[in-house]
């Protein structure tokens, strides 16, 4: 009897819940994305979830994850902004650009004067912009169907094309001999370890590689509101839950539309509804609420004052019980 209660609880513990929600993650150094993804899965029995951007086994930092129906609208993360700070070290080359790779030491800079701070940063002035950058080998970036650093780990180089990345923001932070501290701002697609190597370069000491990385912003979110693994083991599951945003919390740049109960019964059946779009350029993705002010999905203005259902939640429906 005990045996088999003991094994009732145990299969109770792996009953996936349809959870829906943004939770921000302070990802740990030394495991993957899609590790620490798998763990905070298991913390919320969530049934499906997905990341919005990898980071590197050495980088830390902001990871936001989405579960259940948060999932559908993720890749407005993957296209946002996002802010690092990184240490460089300057003279040194690695073959995967940071401190995992075989490390080697490049030849002294030619100026023996002392590297200075303010030199530091009117270097740094001419990497802000639009900048073309060589995709690394050792990148997620697919070529054939596999990604690059399949290639990389068996010694294959494929030719690749410079692509343009915005560099919005660089700081100097500090300068301690061979390490230089910075945080930059930046568009989808820039690779700091790219930007390090080729810092390294501008400065005169052949190129650079990352010690250390970090994501402290995506978007409007900042690292000091995502939780770590292990605060989040230590809760309660009431308590954990509170910690996700809600499933529409990255759509603010969005305008919102509420529907009255006939529209929103439309919506769902895939009709186009007309409604007062507030006149909204046609065209533009809208965030739906129903008159409840429960998020829809997003829906578009097609002209005429009319709304097309563009990605809605898989219980959009509940509106139609009002």
């Amino acid at each position: 009897m005990t045996h088999a209660i003991a094994s009732q609880k145990k299969s109770q513990s792996f009953i996936k819940r349809n959870i829906s929600g943004v939770l921000l993650l302070d990802k740990p150094f030394g495991i993957s994305s899609n590790k620490a993804l798998q763990i905070a899965k298991r913390h919320y029995s969530a049934a499906k979830s997905g990341h919005t951007g990898t980071l590197d086994p050495m980088a830390t930092g902001l990871l936001p994850i989405c579960f259940g129906e948060a999932t559908k609208f993720s890749s407005v993360l993957l296209s946002a902004d996002k802010t690092y700070e990184a240490v460089l070290k300057l003279g040194y080359m690695s073959t995967t650009g940071d401190a995992e790779g075989e490390i080697e030491k490049l030849t002294p800079r030619k100026n023996e004067e002392a590297l200075t701070l303010l030199q530091c940063e009117q270097v740094l002035q001419c990497f802000i912009g639009k900048i073309m950058q060589m995709p690394p080998m050792y990148s997620a970036l697919k070529h054939q169907g596999k990604p690059l650093y399949i290639y990389a780990r068996n010694g294959e180089v494929v030719k690749r094309q410079a692509r343009e990345v915005s560099i919005y923001k660089i700081q100097v932070n500090a300068l301690h001999e061979d390490e230089l501290h910075i945080t930059v701002t930046c568009g989808t697609g820039t690779y700091i370890r790219t930007l390090a190597e080729d810092i390294g370069r501008a400065l005169g000491f052949g190129g650079a590689y990352l010690v250390k990385l970090s994501r402290c912003a995506i978007d409007c979110f900042d690292l000091s509101q995502a939780y770590t693994l292990n605060v989040l083991e230590e809760m309660e599951p009431i308590a954990r839950d509170r910690c996700l945003l809600p499933v529409d919390c990255f759509l603010y740049a969005y305008p919102a539309l509420t529907l009255d109960k006939m529209a929103a019964l439309y919506l769902i059946q895939g009709r186009v509804v007309s409604v007062d779009t507030q006149n909204i350029a046609t065209g533009k993705t809208v965030r739906l609420f129903n008159q409840q002010q429960q998020f829809m999905g997003l829906g578009e203005v097609t002209g005429e004052q009319n709304i097309i259902s563009k990605r809605l939640l898989a219980n959009s429906n509940f509106e139609t019980n009002s």
